[in-house]
This record gives structure tokens, sequence and C-alpha cells, in this order.
């Protein structure tokens, strides 16, 4: 059964119900799903998978999470971090990517690409190249910007190549205090160490990060690995 609209929307939905009408949530979400005909919004769920990764990665979203999406390379972790930002737009929400990847045309062509004809939500993200990326320059960027705002980092590891910059470590800590006090969503494309494809597991997992020097990865709260096809969405201890 099709839903009248993606999953995060509904979820959203439920909540402004719940708020405007003085119900448990449980019962407006309930609600939400008998209106797409479930008889409980547990049945609803159960069918996202004919939702996108994106769109259920957005609906588990909460303001000041930080979010790690891996994988290695080929293998979708940038379509899905640029997918995610399509589906903020279109939940009415600010979205920005900085990378240190792509030119802002190589970008936009990417962007474009995963919109059908005729669609134009990829223009309203707001696409930052500066070499001078980094912890101090993206608070900038995002200060004054509304709780929900969504932006990706591309990525994380370039993130440490500049010696003129504090170390990934430090950055990471200043990114997450601010996402916490502001109430914005920081998601970072992460590369995975090739070792990763000389064990027996199909997906790599928070261990397999590839990280030259220390970080505190319990600073990620929510992470996202692909690989072959296959992705997992989990919380990080």
């Amino acid at each position: 059964m099709k839903l009248s609209a993606p999953i995060f929307q509904l979820k959203r939905r439920a909540k402004l119900m719940a708020r405007n009408n003085s119900v448990p949530l449980n019962e407006a979400l309930d609600q939400i799903a008998r209106d797409e005909g479930f008889a409980r919004w547990s049945l609803l769920s159960a069918s996202i998978s004919s939702g996108t990764l994106s769109e259920t990665i957005l609906s588990r979203l909460e303001h000041g999470d930080l979010l790690l999406l891996g994988g290695r390379p080929g293998h979708g972790k940038t379509k899905l971090g640029l997918q995610l930002l399509i589906d903020a737009v279109r939940d009415g929400r600010k979205a920005l990517l900085f990378t240190l990847e792509f030119t802002d045309q190589q970008a936009r062509k990417h962007l474009n690409s995963l919109e059908g004809d005729g669609c134009s939500d990829a223009d309203s993200i707001q696409i930052l190249t500066s070499d001078e990326i980094s912890a101090d320059y993206i608070t900038q960027h995002l200060s004054g910007s509304e709780p929900g705002t969504i932006a990706v980092i591309d990525y994380l590891q370039l993130l440490d190549q500049q010696r003129t910059k504090p170390t990934l470590s430090e950055q990471l800590q200043t990114l997450g205090d601010f996402a916490q006090r502001n109430g914005v969503i920081l998601g970072f494309i992460s590369q995975i160490d090739r070792s990763f494809e000389a064990g027996d597991k199909r997906l790599p997992d928070i261990r397999d990060i590839r990280l030259p020097n220390f970080v505190d990865v319990g600073l990620f709260n929510k992470a996202c690995f692909v690989h072959g096809g296959e992705a997992q969405l989990q919380d990080v201890a």
C-alpha cells in the first residue's frame, strides 16, 4: 500500500497531533496509521521497506544528533548522504552540504541525478566547497539555523588533513556541542578501512572507521553502514 507521504513526514504529523490535541504520541501514531489504511502504527512501520533508506534514517534522527554514514568506495555512502539532504528539503528543513571532495558543479550534478525529471528540491540545498571547511567554519555557517536543520560533511577524514586546523577529535567535540545546543543534525560521510574487506563480516561497523588519529566514536549518536547493496542503521552505544 502506497503511503500518502514519506514515513518521516507521517511521524512528524503524529507529533503535531499529539501536541495540539494533548493525546499520547502512541495514540496519535495509531490514528495516522488508520488514516493510511493500517490498523496500528506498528503495522505501518513494518511497511517501511517500501520507502527509501534515507527516509528511514530521517524518521529516526533527533535534534542534536551526529550521524555517521560509512562505507567503502563505490558502495553508496555519498549517494545516501546526498539523498538525505534532498529528503530534508522535502520535509521543509534547511539542508547544507559541506564538501572538501566535490566542486560546486560536481555536487550539483550528483544531487540532480538523484531527482526525477521536473523536480527541483536539490536546488534548495546550500553547497559549500571552501578549503577552509572545519568545525569553526561549519558552526559559523549554521549559526542561527532552526532546530532540525541538517548538514552533511563530505567527508570526515578530510577535516583532519590540514595541520593548521584543530585535531579531528577536537573538531568533532566542538561540532557535537554545537549540535546539542542548537538542535541541528550533522551527518558525516566516512571512509572505512580497507582491512574490512579482508574479514568475513557482511557490513562494516563503528570499529572499521578509518581513523589515522584518535577520535572518540562515542560522540556519534547514530551510524549507517553500507556495503554490497546492504545497509544497517544503528544507534551508537
